[in-house]
C-alpha cells in the first residue's frame, strides 16, 4: 500500500461523499448519508465493508465490544460518518481509536451537516504508525 494509493483512495471517496452531499445537501441523518454513500461507492465501484465489527484485544481475549466502524474502504480506509453541528474531540478520537484497533494507515471522518462538505465537513487522519505518510 503506497502513499499514492492512499492519496487518491481518500480522493475518491471525498468525491463520492461531495455527490452525496450535492444531491442531498445538508439536514438529514447521518443513516441516510450512510445508504447513500454506500450507493455512490458501489457505483463507483469501490470496495468497502459496514458497520464492520472492531475487535478489541484484552490480556489477549479478543471481546466484542459493540464497536463498529462506518465503512472499511479497500481494507485500507476507516470513513467515519456524522451529521452533527460541529465535530467534537471525541469523534476524532473515535476515528483514530478506530484505525489503531483495525491497524489502518488513513482514516477519513465526513461530517455532511455543512454548507460546503469538501472545505468544512472532512478531515483525514494518519495513524502514528504510519506517519511517514504524512512526509
Amino acid at each position: 500500500m503506497t502513499k499514492t494509493y492512499l492519496k487518491d483512495l481518500v480522493y475518491q471517496v471525498n468525491g463520492a461523499a461531495i455527490e452525496v452531499h450535492k444531491y442531498l445537501g445538508p439536514g438529514l441523518l447521518e443513516s441516510i448519508y450512510h445508504t447513500c454513500l454506500k450507493k455512490e461507492l458501489t457505483i463507483r465501484g469501490i470496495e468497502f465493508e459496514t458497520e464492520l465489527k472492531i475487535p478489541v484485544c484484552y490480556k489477549g481475549l479478543a471481546l466484542e465490544t459493540g464497536l463498529r466502524c462506518d465503512l472499511l474502504v479497500e481494507k485500507s480506509l476507516v470513513v467515519e460518518l456524522k451529521a452533527l453541528d460541529k465535530v467534537l474531540p471525541i469523534h476524532e478520537a473515535q476515528i483514530l481509536t478506530y484505525m489503531k484497533l483495525l491497524e489502518i494507515p488513513i482514516g477519513l471522518l465526513l461530517n455532511f451537516n455543512v454548507t460546503h462538505i469538501f472545505k468544512e465537513g472532512q478531515k483525514t487522519y494518519v495513524n502514528e504508525k504510519y506517519r511517514y505518510l504524512n512526509d
